[in-house]
Formats: structure tokens, sequence, C-alpha cells
């Protein structure tokens, strides 16, 4: 058969597509922006109407407008709803249903979710958007092969939802139609992450990180305004490198204005490497059969190992909470789960193990407009980042270097950065705890 003969074979309605998917299936979704509307619409709906039993689904960040139908707190007792990294969507569910079935959490690095989804879950049903299919037969995960190819190439039934507005990315992200179960066309707008608005104290750590930024580093940004603000501070810099779980607009800019060339990389000179992409329709413009960017799985891209091997690599993660000793919590807020434990210890373990790598972890000084500390005597919630690993810490007061510093160096350390309301109180508490006598 020839490729389009393939294709037209595989082509068929979000309905009949997911008819294919039989009871007790372990469903996983493409991350983000691949999260596959129609294919999730017609899923809820065949498990609404008693057609799906048993059935389990794995997701992690999809659009909360997209992914409503799926998550549903009336299909909680049909299909178990389960979430690889916590979101808004999660949260605002967590928040709704009281007392009943929530939204359940699988803790996981980044770079283990491949080998845990096909190894130890055994998922066997895989729903995700791509690009258009190219001249070879293949399509492009496009913004997403973290994951995804790891899973589509595991065996499980692969149902794809094919849509023109994904970018036809470059990298090793590539599936081949002869490998589709089956395929559905819907030509929507992607999911589009507005940037979060910066402020004064942004900046100011934005500053102070870009100050430790040398000239040939390779970069790894997380999400948000503190690393826009990064962004927004090294455009004097030069042949910078990207390296990185998740490309932003703020990595691209530097890309579009010379800054990054990644030709001091020793992996992949010449390209910015990531694992998802996640942003404005500029990002997915750029991207789009961009050979200057390539796409590559998370057990790649994340792995500590792979990280190590680029020198100065730069990486910067933030924080919900970090104790006296350096040790960060990340992910639980008041009492639940607010994120998940992510790439933040996938970067933190590669960066320092990087020749002349720096990991950093920042935060504002405070939260709650003010009114607590980050820096607390000891963590609300589970430990993402292991005080053994924690080694350059910013705020908007300065920066401390926990490495080589015992207990007590640690916390006169962190007291000295954290906001000046808070320092006699966290004093206090570390003459109480004897990490300082």
């Amino acid at each position: 058969m020839t490729i389009q003969h393939l294709y037209d074979a595989r082509r068929m309605t979000a309905d009949q597509a997911v008819a294919l998917i039989p009871d007790g299936a372990k469903i996983a979704t493409g991350l983000a922006v691949s999260f596959p509307p129609a294919l999730a619409a017609a899923l809820a709906d065949r498990v609404r109407s008693g057609g799906l039993r048993n059935a389990s689904i794995y997701t992690m960040l999809p659009p909360a407008a997209l992914a409503a139908p799926i998550l549903s707190p009336d299909l909680a007792d049909r299909i178990r709803q389960i979430s690889l990294f916590h979101g808004g969507i999660e949260r605002a569910a967590d928040a709704a249903r009281g007392d009943g079935p929530r939204i359940d959490l699988l803790p996981v690095q980044f770079h283990q979710i491949p080998r845990t989804l096909t190894d130890h879950i055994g998922v066997d049903s895989f729903i995700t958007t791509v690009s258009p299919m190219d001249a070879n037969g293949c399509f492009s995960l496009g913004t997403d092969a973290d994951y995804a190819l790891a899973v589509a190439r595991s065996g499980a039934g692969l149902i794809v939802e094919v849509n023109p507005a994904m970018p036809y990315v470059h990298g090793d992200c590539m599936i081949h139609v002869s490998d589709v179960t089956a395929l559905i066309e819907n030509h929507v707008p992607l999911c589009q992450v507005p940037a979060l608005p910066r402020n004064a104290t942004d900046d100011a750590i934005g500053a102070i990180i870009a100050d430790m930024v040398e000239d040939g580093a390779c970069l790894q940004m997380g999400i948000g305004a503190v690393p826009d603000a990064v962004c927004a501070a090294l455009m004097d810099h030069r042949h910078l490198g990207i390296h990185t779980e998740l490309l932003t607009p703020g990595l691209v800019s530097l890309i579009q204005a010379g800054v990054v060339d990644n030709s001091a990389k020793a992996l992949h000179p010449g390209q910015s490497v990531f694992t998802f992409a996640m942003g404005d329709q500029p990002l997915y413009d750029f991207i789009h059969d961009n050979p200057a960017v390539a796409a590559h799985p998370v057990d790649y891209v994340n792995a500590p190992h792979i990280i190590a091997q680029n020198d100065r690599v730069l990486s910067v993660n933030a924080t919900i909470q970090m104790d006296l000793s350096g040790a960060c919590n990340s992910e639980h807020m008041n009492g639940r789960q607010y994120s998940g434990t992510g790439g933040q210890l996938d970067f933190v373990r590669g960066a320092y193990a990087s020749k002349g790598g720096r990991s950093i972890i920042a935060c504002h000084s405070t939260a709650a407009k003010g009114t607590v500390s980050r820096i607390v005597p000891w963590l609300d919630g589970p430990v993402t980042t292991p005080r053994t690993d924690t080694h350059i810490v910013v705020t908007e007061f300065g920066w401390a270097d926990m490495k080589g510093k015992s207990l007590a160096e640690r916390a006169r350390a962190l007291i000295a950065i954290a906001h000046p309301d808070f320092r006699e109180g966290l004093e206090r508490a570390a003459h109480e705890r004897r990490i300082m006598v």
C-alpha cells in the first residue's frame, strides 16, 4: 500500500477511533499542548454512556478547557483519573470535589515517566495530537516528544489527532503512519499560555541570576515570571546554548536575538534541544520546520548524565518552600497537592554534574502578599529536591551557595536572603531546633 493508502485506511471519526479502546484500558494522553481535544471529548461521551468501563486515564498538564469533559467530577466513579503533574484543572477539581474522589497523583521524576508508563503501568492506549503527515509517512509529535515517543513505540494502541496547527518539529519525535492504529483530523488552534506579568521582584531575581551566567553557558529554564526575567536580563550575553525540558517564549527570544547560537555545546551543537514546548503562537510558528530546534524524548533530555555532558549548564527552577537546611518542597501547598515533582531534580542533579555547572533554585522571599516566608524552619509538604542536592538559592535579597556548608552555615546563609520581616523568627527557630547554637 502507498503511504496515502495507509493514511486513508486509518482515518475515521473520533467516536469510531475511541470505540477501539477496550474495557479496562490504561489510557495516556499527550502532554499539555498535545492533549487531543476531539478524541478526549469523544472518550468522555463513551465513558458517560457506559460504553467504556473500568478504564484509567493518565494526564499531564492538560489544558483545563479541553480536558474538562474527561476529567469531569461526574465521571470520577466511571474512569480512574490520574495526574502525572497537577496543574490548574487538578487543583480546581481537588477544591470542588470535597470528600468525593479526587484526581489521583502519580509521584515521579519527569525523566522516569516513559519507563513508568510502559514498564510499570503498562499503558495500552495512547491518544495525542500530531502534525500533518510528511512525504515519508511520518507525523511529528510537534510540541511534545517527552513521554509520547516511548508510549507511541511501546505497542500501545496509538490514536492520533492530526491538526495542521501542530508544528512539524525536527528531532527524535517522529512516528510512522504504519504504527498508527487510528487517526482523526481536527483543525483547531493550539492552546496558548500567556506570559505571566513580571514585577520588580522578578526582575531583581532575574538580574542576580543573569550575573552568574557566563558566555557560552547552556540554559535550562522553568516556566513563570522569574525565568522570563532571567531571559530578559541575558540579552547582552553571547554564544549561549539551550538544553531544556521546556522551551518557552523567553528562550525563543534569546535565539531570535542571536544571544543563543548553541556553538559551545558538546551535544547537538547548533541546535536548541527541548522535550516539550508551551507558550504563544509566535513560539509555535518559530519551531515549525525549523532545523535550529529539535525535540527529543524526556528520558534523554532530562537524564542527568545526558545533561551533564554539556559544560556550564545553568538550570533555573522555582520552589514553594525551602527549609533552613536547603530542602525544597516545590509541589505541595496549603495542605494539598499543588503541582508535581516534574523535572526539577533531574536538572538540579544534571546541572551540578556538568563541568562548571550551576543549579539554581529561585523564589520570591515571601508569598501571600508578603504574609508568609518561603524560607521556613521545616517543610509543610514532601521533599522535591533534597538538601544534599540543592546548590544555589536566589531571592530578591541575594543568593546563597549551599554546597560545602554545614547545617548551621546553611541556616545563616538562607536567613540572610529571607525577607527581613521573617529573619528574627527564622533565627529563633534555628536555635530551637539546635541547628544554630
